[in-house]
């Protein structure tokens, strides 16, 4: 795998979206699956290699952009990038089988060839949250989109002053990413994170906390003066957990979230991911609340 580490780039620079722009016209490129790996309940990462030795060595992409992933003669959907951004020749892709395409990637296994088109999208902006605060909020799959954050935000940890990861689901079971959690949890462990966990539904393994994520905002003790936000996750928890983060204090131009709903064609094309005047597809999926926030407030938009 590539060791290059990817540099906090400006925030103007993370946050262009014409390379979503570019590559729209480029065509699928076929990938072959390296291993598939059951990551919470009928949720499975697909660790895939560009076939083409060219591509691959000169592909790179940003936290929280999005690849097209596809199966052979059923279609393709939109699927964040759940890997390292500083190692980039094989990518994972974390899918909860749930439709048409992810249920065909379900019986899909090592050695098995898809297709990847992209990266598309505007990533996290991790360099926004440089000297301070770095608060990732994660509800369900959200931790998906997240984790390549984290992992940047890991690699340049001397770049901020807390690293703090809180991480919601409804049950153990569905805690995405199980082994990782237990290692960067781990008291013993190198402490480059803090990290909290909760669950709505607790079996009696579960040694963390029960309740909804936002619970998990005192034990955080977050500065609001300091942090910057980054969330992802069903709407109703992130519309909760932004509005409890304006109460804090933490001001609304420093939290993100990511909008990765009812994408399809990633080119603005087919309207699915029209969110008033913004298209996900095109101007995401990572927004600043201010740009988007009075949008998630009216229903069924």
């Amino acid at each position: 795998m590539s060791t290059a580490t990817p540099m906090l780039t400006s925030p103007e620079e993370q946050l262009t979206v014409e390379n979503s722009r570019m590559l729209a016209g480029i065509p699928p490129r076929v990938a072959t699956i390296q291993k598939v790996v059951p990551d919470a309940y009928e949720t499975y990462t697909f660790w895939v290699e560009i076939d083409d030795p060219q591509i691959r060595e000169t592909y790179h992409f940003l936290p929280g952009q999005i690849s097209m992933l596809g199966v052979f003669g059923v279609g393709e959907i939109p699927i964040s990038i759940s890997s390292d951004p500083a190692q980039p020749l094989v990518l994972a892709h974390t899918v909860r089988a749930c439709g048409r395409v992810t249920n065909a990637l379900k019986g899909l296994k090592a050695g098995d060839q898809v297709t990847v088109r992209g990266p598309f999208g505007r990533p996290w902006p991790v360099e926004t949250g440089r000297g301070g605060d770095l608060l990732i909020v994660a509800g369900g799959l959200g931790m998906a989109p997240l984790r390549s954050a984290v992992y940047t935000a890991m690699r340049h940890r001397g770049s901020f002053r807390r690293l703090i990861v809180l991480v919601g689901a409804r049950s153990p079971e569905q805690v995405l990413y199980p082994d990782e959690m237990a290692r960067w949890g781990d008291p013993a462990g190198p402490h480059l994170m803090e990290l909290h966990q909760t669950v709505d539904v607790p079996d009696d393994d579960w040694h963390h906390d029960v309740g909804v994520v936002t619970t998990l905002f005192p034990k955080a003790d977050i500065d609001p003066l300091v942090t910057t936000a980054f969330t992802c996750g069903p709407e109703i928890m992130m519309r909760f957990a932004i509005r409890d983060l304006l109460a804090l204090g933490v001001p609304a131009k420093r939290i993100w979230l990511s909008m990765e709903r009812n994408m399809q064609c990633a080119v603005k094309f087919c309207g699915h991911c029209q969110i008033g005047p913004y298209f996900v597809c095109e101007s995401g999926p990572v927004y600043r609340y201010d740009e988007i926030g009075e949008l998630m407030e009216v229903d069924e938009l």
